[in-house]
């Protein structure tokens, strides 16, 4: 359990490394974006900045979260403060939503009053957003797979590389054709697109907190497992959750057979290696009952009516 501790605490230390890379990048975009957006007249680009503005909120967010997670448990937060992560992962993903509630907003907006809009300097700082982005999404993208917090972050970043690509777009339209109200429909479709990552890490982070199953875990072959084990007839009252990204628990009922209590120390570590060995948990709770036995030599001691 210690080293798995120590393990988990060192991914951290590596997962703030990279966020603080990815947000010193989102940090001077913002700038450079609102400033373009300002100067061009540019929604896309004026969303886009905002949504690196909320990005770098996130980043910072994340960050804060992490350094949180290190701090040891205590008497009244048994589990330490591993929930920070998710905690923090659902509010990026409500502050995504958000933001593309506010695209939507403003792009009916133009659709109704198109404004001119400087086709050149729009391109020009969205490339550059463009490769700010690759960069980020590119030092996240692994870390991101196992932690729901960086995984929140990874996806601001991933949706910040979409506008870009959806600004370039507009903007290449609006030089060819002069048509500006590409500007308001590539924002609707950068929404969309934000709108669809954001419900999924919601979705996630309040599963986690609802302590629901982890959905790469199955409960019914997990008993299956359990029984499987010698000395264990049944396997009953089964709760399983993820205390955060990657750290899961269980803890369960064994119905066992009547045996030396000394005897029962090593169904137990059985118990634990498999759950730790098959399907990554580490933390298990396992409660020993065995039959009544009234004529048994071992068990003298018969459960109360």
């Amino acid at each position: 359990m210690t080293e798995h501790i120590h393990g988990f605490h060192s991914l951290i230390n590596t997962n703030q490394r990279r966020l603080l890379v990815a947000l010193s990048i989102t940090g001077l975009m913002t700038i450079v974006e609102l400033a373009g957006g300002l100067i061009s007249n540019s929604l896309a680009l004026i969303g886009d900045a905002g949504h690196m503005f909320t990005d770098t909120l996130a980043l910072g967010l994340s960050l804060f979260a992490l350094n949180l997670a290190k701090r040891p448990a205590s008497q009244t937060k048994t589990y330490g403060f591993y929930r920070a992560e998710i905690l923090a992962a659902l509010i990026n993903g409500t502050l995504l939503v958000l933001v593309s509630a506010y695209i939507f907003y403003e792009a009916y907006h133009r659709f109704v009053e198109p404004p001119e809009v400087r086709g050149s300097l729009m391109l020009t700082v969205a490339v550059i957003g463009l490769a700010a982005n690759v960069v980020g999404i590119s030092i996240l993208r692994s870390a991101s797979r196992g932690n729901l917090n960086v995984k929140g972050a990874f996806l601001h970043m991933w949706s910040d590389t979409v506008s870009s690509v959806g600004v370039i777009a507009a903007g290449i339209i609006i030089l060819l054709t002069g048509r500006t109200i590409a500007d308001p429909i590539i924002s609707i479709i950068i929404g969309l697109l934000i709108l669809r990552g954001a419900g999924g890490l919601v979705w996630e982070s309040v599963n986690i907190l609802l302590e629901a199953v982890p959905k790469h875990l199955d409960v019914g072959r997990i008993n299956t497992e359990i029984r499987k084990i010698k000395g264990v007839n049944d396997v009953h009252d089964v709760h399983l959750w993820a205390i955060t990204s990657g750290m899961y628990a269980i803890s369960c009922h064994l119905l066992i057979e009547d045996q030396m209590v000394s005897n029962c120390t090593q169904i137990v570590e059985e118990v634990n290696q498999t759950l730790s060995q098959k399907f990554g948990i580490s933390h298990s709770t396992v409660q020993l009952e065995c039959e009544e036995c009234e004529n048994s030599p071992v068990c003298h001691i018969r459960r109360e009516t």
